[in-house]
């Protein structure tokens, strides 16, 4: 208080006074009140420097000179994979966000994006540019063409060296359409509302360590950080590396299998020839390196189930980046490590191997050297024995020299198997699976106990059943290298590659008889074959066992061979048996006969089929689908029925209904490999339920597979009980009726953008090419009905820019006319706009009349080009010579994401390819990712193994069973996973199934069994659909059981149903409930619809 009056009255002073108020602050005035401390009083250390010079002598030793000097060591630094883990672990929030504002969690899989919005603000302006983008572009893309066209978009809005006449160009061009100026200038407004476009991630700057760990990332380990980035961010163990070795591998391919240049080039005989299919294999690797048993000791050591045939691709791969720098060090380390001494002709010593591996990776690399010395033994020989694992006499032979060379614990740990003594280990290596003898094989029943315990088995641990089911659904891969045919070249071009597989040629077997004229058939019969002179080659080998016998069948073929007609034989043989031979009538009270085909359309077609053919016989054929239901009365009137898989699974669940099941004498299944989908389950348990109930009742059921042409045959043989020496009939590509030329083009473009732009460019070349210069017709099929009309319209714009449309449209004045004319009459705009110039389009939103118009404008020649959907290739026949399939990935509305196509899609579109009346043969290409290409030509080669998905559905359809009675035990359950394709592959490949050394001498996989059906018991208990009685193993349905079974409801959704619906629950409420349902788990918001349920979400009146 008086240090303020003072001031105040010192202020009031100096207003008084005239003088200039601020003149008391000059230096001058002011210099001699600063106060000066007096030193004297101040104490000072004794060394303290004055400043003044000093002598040393005496305080300083000649030989003390520099004996302070230490040399201190590099900071340790940690790991690059540590690095790479903590650097996702930073930008995880980042990313999760953008996932959930601007991605879905199912389409995460978005490349080379370089702008990431960063504040809830940009955010929202990114998705409405998103959103814009999405709209003009106007077909129906996946998120990641959408997002690659967004980040393309704002890289040219932000570019300052670019003016807007070239941007707006760039920009027009990406979009594929001619902006207006206001909307162009709309997003010119929107791209500066972009503030963050050039600002560097914060995130990444989180301290001294964070950024000195960035800098080690950018100089030793860019491609480890690539590998385990995507493969921890994506889920679905994607990485570069094991793209590089795809590309590689295709080299290899070429090289070894082709001529190039004119010359054949062998490969050495240790190179490996493979085309590691990306997501697949990569998927495979990361399931097996979680569940594989490691070393706690030492984490060098790598157990036997993590190795593969491309392991050590992969481990190269982390130390070099470039593909063909990780072939050639792989080849050459392998045959570093397999080789032997020249003098002794036995292993290397270790030493020595050491020092070659050192030698060949330049000595920068001493862990990677360390790790294949310390597992010189296991990747040798697990290489070796992954390589042929699918070769039986390959894999026993490899099996023997391994027990031979003392490595059996190697093969112990592999398969997981003890032998009983040294002397049985060399000669008893594997279950031999005789289809035969399954039964054999299965454990069995055991007698109940007199206190009431079932017998068996009891389980040793639970499961959990969602980490041994396959991610990947119909898109499992586990086919290691790709053999293709003599002839196969591969050509370079810029943005993609290409594999050509020519025609294979026909086999000719001298002792083959003719074919069969249809008048050796019975009289009765040959109407069933109307004016069909004689059977074709293959139905003339199956005739005596289709026609003559009554033992189960499976016939591998290809699409289009007339595998029908086989149906058709064992059709005739159950008729037959019903006959009264005197008087000609057939008993149709006696039987029934199913026909299961995978569509509705396939459905309606042999409807149609076998109804006109069956006419004569007084049979009457109908369809049982979701869409059309079956009265009682109908159904007694009925004697074959064409039902869809799920329709007749769901029929055979329930006991009420077996007036007429048990009526069922023969069942056809086609397209049997659909066993490898992700609707493989049900026909396993419909196979399953159908063998298991025949061997109870007595009741004859005869079951016939239609397969098309796959590799491991003899395992869906098994299951399906067929005696191979006479039932079993397998046709490889050669008796395709118009063989196919293939050809495979994969994108490498990273961008999903530039991904499209190339496929339409590919499409545009391949159209001249085919239509143009050998005046052939051309189908392409794309995957969405909008996509149609682009594509068409992609074509005729640059044709018409290039000019070269005449080469499409045929010269004739007629037939001209006849397109201008039809173009006037037509309805759907888009046909309309391309059909004068030799374009037609076909999807099912059009209407019939526009579709039937395009059919015979396409037959009779007046239209070169037609691109349609997939609707095409089921529900119409219609062949041209050669057939394109434009991009593999079609819309899952399951699981709300683009994912690859189906093997029985793809096999339908090719069937399209080649008219047999006119062409000597047909032209197959598909167009793809570059890392798609490995699936796909094992596909078409016949060397894509055919797996069980079986596991994914295990509880539930345990719960069909448990519903039905067929059940009752969990011994039961053991003997009824005994008939499944699980089974048959369990003891096939039990490293791909996670059978390990922990089912330790069992043989015929009880123990594996009876863990399964515990742990499916235990899930459906939890969800009340069971009671599961532990000690004793019995298992009793529930009400809630009964109606999941009935209704085809997944134990997940009963589980959150019952965890939800309570007595008072409201209807918006019980909407809720249902939303919440497993079905509609995947379900997502689309970019262009955000901005409509923003506004419908505010008008709704649902709290």
């Amino acid at each position: 208080m008086q240090h303020s009056a003072r001031l105040v009255a010192i202020m009031a002073s100096q207003q008084g006074k005239g003088d200039n108020p601020l003149g008391q602050y000059k230096y001058a005035a002011m210099s001699n009140l600063v106060l000066q401390a007096d030193r004297r009083f101040v104490s000072r250390r004794g060394d303290d420097a004055t400043g003044d010079p000093e002598s040393l002598a005496g305080r300083i030793n000649l030989g003390d000179m520099g004996s302070r000097t230490a040399r201190e060591s590099a900071p340790a630094r940690p790991p690059v994979q540590e690095q790479a883990a903590k650097k996702r672990k930073r930008t995880e929030p980042l990313q999760s966000s953008r996932a959930a504002g601007i991605l879905s969690q199912a389409d995460l899989d978005v490349e080379g994006l370089r702008y990431r919005p960063r504040t809830a603000a940009t955010k929202d302006v990114y998705d409405l540019i998103a959103t814009n983008v999405a709209q003009k572009m106007g077909g129906d893309y996946g998120l990641a063409v959408t997002a690659s066209a967004t980040d393309s978009v704002l890289e040219y809005l932000k570019d300052e060296n670019l003016k807007d006449f070239d941007k707006k160009k760039e920009i027009d061009d990406i979009l594929g359409i001619t902006l207006s100026s206001k909307e162009f200038n709309q997003l010119v407004n929107l791209g500066k509302k972009i503030t963050d476009y050039d600002a560097q991630d914060e995130d990444e700057e989180m301290g001294d360590e964070a950024g000195e760990g960035a800098d080690i990332d950018e100089r030793q380990g860019v491609a480890v950080d690539f590998g385990d980035e995507y493969e921890d961010e994506e889920g679905e163990g994607r990485t570069y590396d094991v793209r590089d070795e795809d590309e590689e591998s295709e080299d290899d391919l070429a090289m070894g299998t082709a001529e190039m240049a004119g010359e054949e080039a062998e490969p050495p005989p240790d190179r490996e020839e493979n085309e590691d299919e990306e997501e697949d294999d990569g998927m495979v690797i990361e399931n097996r390196s979680k569940r594989a048993p490691r070393s706690s000791h030492d984490p060098n050591l790598v157990a036997a189930h993590e190795i593969d045939a491309y392991w050590l691709q992969r481990q190269v791969g982390q130390a070099y980046e470039d593909a063909h720098i990780q072939s050639e060090k792989t080849r050459e380390a392998e045959i570093i490590m397999a080789g032997r001494d020249e003098s002794t002709g036995e292993e290397k010593p270790l030493r020595e191997v050491e020092n070659d591996l050192m030698e060949l990776f330049e000595y920068d690399h001493p862990e990677l050297v360390g790790k294949l010395v310390k597992n010189r033994d296991k990747i040798v020989w697990v290489t070796r024995w992954r390589k042929v694992a699918e070769d039986d006499d390959a894999r026993l032979a490899v099996e023997k020299d391994m027990v031979n060379a003392g490595h059996a614990s190697i093969l112990k740990e592999l398969r997981g198997r003890e032998e009983a003594s040294a002397g049985e280990g060399a000669q008893k290596l594997k279950v031999k699976l005789d289809p035969m003898e399954l039964d054999a094989a299965a454990p069995a029943e055991k007698e109940e106990k007199k206190e009431g315990l079932v017998g068996g088995l009891q389980p040793r641990k639970t499961l959990n059943l969602d980490d041994l089911k396959f991610e990947q659904g119909n898109h499992l891969m586990t086919n290691q290298n790709v053999r293709l045919p003599q002839g196969t070249v591969k050509k370079t071009f810029k943005g993609y590659e290409e594999i050509h597989v020519p025609v294979p040629k026909k086999k000719v077997d001298p002792s083959e008889p003719g074919l069969m004229p249809t008048s050796a058939l019975p009289a009765w019969a040959r109407a069933g074959f109307g004016t069909s002179q004689s059977l074709n080659r293959i139905q003339t080998k199956c005739y005596p066992s289709a026609f003559e016998h009554d033992g189960n069948m499976l016939i591998c073929a290809p699409t289009g061979s007339g595998k029908t007609n086989v149906a058709m034989l064992t059709m005739l043989r159950e008729i037959g048996k019903h006959r009264d031979p005197n008087t000609g009538d057939i008993n149709l009270d006696n039987f029934k006969i199913i026909y299961i085909a995978p569509l509705k359309a396939l459905v309606q077609e042999q409807v149609g089929n076998f109804g006109k053919r069956l006419e004569p016989y007084g049979i009457q054929v109908s369809e049982l689908t979701g869409d059309r239901q079956l009265t009682k009365q109908q159904i007694a009137e009925t004697n074959v029925i064409v039902t869809t898989p799920e329709k007749w699974d769901v029929i055979t669940r329930k006991a009420t209904d077996t007036s007429y099941t048990n009526l069922v004498r023969l069942i056809c299944i086609d397209e049997i490999h659909l066993l490898h989908d992700d609707r493989g389950p049900v026909l396993e348990s419909i196979v399953s339920r159908t063998i298991r109930k025949q061997e109870q009742t007595g009741d004859p059921v005869r079951i016939v597979g239609l397969s098309a042409t796959l590799p491991n045959y003899r395992d869906v043989a098994a299951f399906l009980r067929v005696d191979p020496a006479q039932d079993l009939h397998y046709f490889d590509g050669s008796f395709r009726p118009c063989p196919l030329r293939q050809e495979f083009i994969g994108v490498t473009d990273k961008k999903a953008i530039k991904q499209l732009k190339t496929m339409n460019d590919v499409c545009y070349n391949k159209v001249l090419e085919q239509v143009g210069q050998n005046k052939q017709q051309m189908l392409i099929f794309t995957h969405s009905r909008k996509e149609t009309a682009k594509t068409a319209k992609y074509i005729r714009d640059k044709a018409l820019e290039m000019e070269t449309i005449g080469q499409i449209l045929r010269v004739d004045a007629a037939s001209r006319e006849i397109l201008r004319e039809e173009s006037e009459q037509v309805g759907n705009a888009d046909l309309k706009d391309v059909l004068p110039y030799g374009f037609g389009i076909h999807h099912a939103g059009m209407s019939r009349a526009d579709r039937t118009a395009v059919e015979d404008l396409f037959a009779d020649g007046a239209i070169q080009v037609l691109v349609c959907t997939a609707t095409l290739a089921w529900g119409v026949n219609l062949p041209a010579h050669t057939v394109i399939i434009k991009g593999t990935q079609i819309y899952s509305p399951e699981k709300g994401s683009w994912v690859e196509l189906s093997p029985q899609d793809v096999l339908q579109m090719l069937g399209r390819a080649g008219r047999p009346q006119y062409d000597t043969y047909g032209e197959g290409i598909i167009i793809t990712a570059q890392s798609e290409l490995q699936y796909y030509l094992s596909l078409m080669n016949q060397q894509l193994p055919i797996e069980s998905q079986f596991v994914s559905r295990l509880a539930d359809n345990l719960n069909a069973e448990i519903v039905l009675g067929n059940v009752r035990s969990r011994d039961e359950g053991v003997d009824w996973l005994g008939y499944t394709y699980l089974f048959v592959r369990m003891i096939r490949s039990p490293g791909l199934y996670q059978v390990g050394a922990d089912y330790d001498d069992d043989e015929t996989l009880e123990q594996k069994r009876v863990d399964l059906i515990h742990s499916a018991a235990m899930v459906l208990e939890k969800a009340n659909l069971v009671k599961y009685d532990k000690k004793t193993g019995r298992l009793q349905g529930t009400d809630l059981g009964r109606i999941a079974s009935h209704y085809y409801i997944t134990h997940n959704s009963m589980l959150t149903y019952n965890m939800h619906i309570q007595p008072s629950v409201t209807p918006i409420e019980l909407f809720r409930v249902f939303a919440l349902s497993e079905e509609f788990k995947y379900i997502p918001v689309r970019q262009d619809e955000k901005l409509e349920l923003a506004k419908l979400l505010q008008r709704v009146p649902i709290p």
